[in-house]
């Protein structure tokens, strides 16, 4: 019989029921039945003693573990056997979790009790929104800067940074006349930027740090840090003259060279014997060279003959020859000298491309004053007359007829003026000629142009559809089959790497451009 109630129990070491002994035991004392937690509405992030903000969602295991640390002294006197949450609004500010806990009580026997524990959320900013509100916000910056007048470079890394989403640590992005700046919260998102940018585009760096606080008692220090990066100085399309030392490295190459892109390296081609190198950024800064002329001074030209070049003689030493390029010598004139009979012969690595008739964009270096301590050291000779660079085609009905667009970053923009925009849209052509740097780009579709043939009446090189992603935008509200479909079309359009119209065998028709 129980001692207290007189009841029939089974033998127990304190010879009482369950109910009285649970009347005259409490085993939850001292556990807090209300506990307070911070939550950070900036940033989404719970606060996690002593100074650690984590990212936890609702009724997930992580935020179960966090709500059992706030009581973890008492729970050591206890033996928890079970723990889960209670479902609130969630929008109460309130988090309740159930506790079934076991303790030894009154001569050897085990008690058992469930009982909840609610939790008040309560808003507090952390440390990192605070700084931001209070605009002292950034731990490091880097600074990426190129000293030429074009910035087809920055476009291009503007497009890889979008592509492997490289952008997604920064605090702001402020764009200036000369680069790019790019605000970190910690100097290890920086660190990793600086690497990124040391894969895709030939550049060098320097690292310094200012000292903000300090604390002598704890041995803390507080910097700010700054990578300045200076990227070469050298863009797509530019003529460049080579020291007679790296010319000889690269196989004997012409001094006099064309710069046809400039990736992880600088490409050269040299238009009397299609000869190609690459020049990468150590090399560069070893052997320096600069641009002869600037986009600004592009003449243009029109082509009165045109032959191929069969027969290429190659000296001894030579390197690569390009296959994408045909040999040509040419006869041109300038389209503001029509009214003379002047005429310029040169040889290009344009021949596949140009035709008697044909408008052409060159650099005439027989009338302009090339200030180039190379040059300077070079036989008149070797110089030639005219370089030619790309064929010239209607700007205007390239723009009205281009059916594809790309995204931007979200940056802050000192001055937008017209000059920007025509090397954007100079961008934007090279992109249409070089199937190369597409590949490393992301293209997506603009549903407002209606869809034409691949090349124009001029010949204009396209973009084909096959090359074009679908502009996906998942809403919020989206859910069960719209969420999945969304995503399955994001993950396949990630998988476009090799080139037109290579995709995984799962695709979709949806996901790409008519294919």
């Amino acid at each position: 019989m129980c001692c207290e109630c007189g009841i029939p129990v089974s033998p127990n070491p304190a010879n009482i029921c369950v109910a009285c002994l649970r009347s005259k035991v409490d085993i939850s004392q001292g556990i807090p039945k209300q506990v307070s937690i911070s939550f950070c509405k900036q940033c989404q992030r719970y606060f996690q003693p002593p100074g650690t903000w984590i990212q936890c969602a609702l009724e997930s295991r992580e935020l179960l573990a966090l709500c059992l640390k706030k009581i973890k002294a008492p729970l050591s006197k206890v033996r928890l056997v079970d723990a889960g949450f209670v479902w609130t609004e969630p929008h109460s500010k309130r988090l309740k979790v159930k506790l079934t806990i076991q303790k030894e009580v009154m001569n050897g026997a085990i008690l058992q009790q469930v009982f909840v524990v609610d939790y008040v959320v309560q808003s507090q900013m952390c440390g990192d929104c605070h700084r931001v509100e209070a605009k002292d916000f950034w731990k490091a910056v880097i600074q990426v800067r190129q000293k030429t007048l074009h910035k087809k470079t920055f476009y291009y890394l503007e497009q890889l940074i979008l592509k492997y989403g490289m952008h997604q640590n920064t605090l702001r992005i402020k764009e200036i006349h000369d680069g790019l700046d790019f605000y970190y919260s910690s100097k290890q998102h920086a660190q990793k930027m600086v690497e990124f940018l040391q894969c895709t585009v030939p550049c060098r760096y320097k690292a310094s740090q200012r000292l903000i606080s300090q604390d002598i008692h704890s041995n803390t220090y507080n910097y700010k840090s700054t990578f300045s990066v200076e990227i070469v100085p050298i863009c797509k399309d530019n003529v460049v003259c080579l020291s007679p030392k790296l010319a000889q490295s690269l196989g004997n190459m012409n001094q006099i060279c064309v710069c046809i892109r400039v990736t992880s390296a600088i490409h050269l081609i040299d238009p009397n014997t299609l000869q190609v190198a690459d020049v990468d950024g150590s090399t560069f800064w070893s052997h320096p060279f600069n641009s002869l002329c600037h986009p600004k001074q592009l003449e243009e030209f029109i082509v009165m003959d045109c032959s191929i070049v069969r027969d290429i003689k190659r000296g001894a030493g030579a390197g690569m020859i390009s296959k994408k390029h045909t040999l040509g010598e040419v006869w041109v004139q300038k389209t503001s000298e029509m009214n003379t009979d002047k005429q310029y012969f040169c040889r290009t690595h344009l021949g596949h491309l140009l035709n008697p008739g044909d408008l052409v964009l060159g650099f005439d270096l027989a009338n302009c004053n090339l200030n180039d301590e190379h040059v300077n050291k070079m036989n008149s000779d070797r110089v030639p007359d005219v370089v030619l660079i790309k064929k010239s085609y209607n700007r205007t009905k390239r723009q009205r007829r281009r059916n594809w667009k790309l995204k931007e970053l979200a940056r802050e923009r000192e001055n937008m003026d017209t000059d920007d925009e025509r090397q954007y849209q100079d961008f934007l052509e090279d992109l249409e000629e070089d199937e190369t740097i597409r590949k490393n780009v992301n293209i997506y579709r603009d549903s407002t142009i209606p869809v034409e043939s691949d090349t124009d009446d001029e010949g204009a090189p396209r973009i084909s559809l096959a090359e074009m992603l679908e502009d996906l935008h998942i809403s919020q509200d989206a859910t069960g089959e719209e969420a999945r479909s969304a995503l399955e079309a994001a993950d396949l359009a990630s998988k476009v790497t090799d080139g037109p119209g290579t995709v995984a065998h799962s695709c979709k028709p949806s996901t790409l451009g008519g294919q």
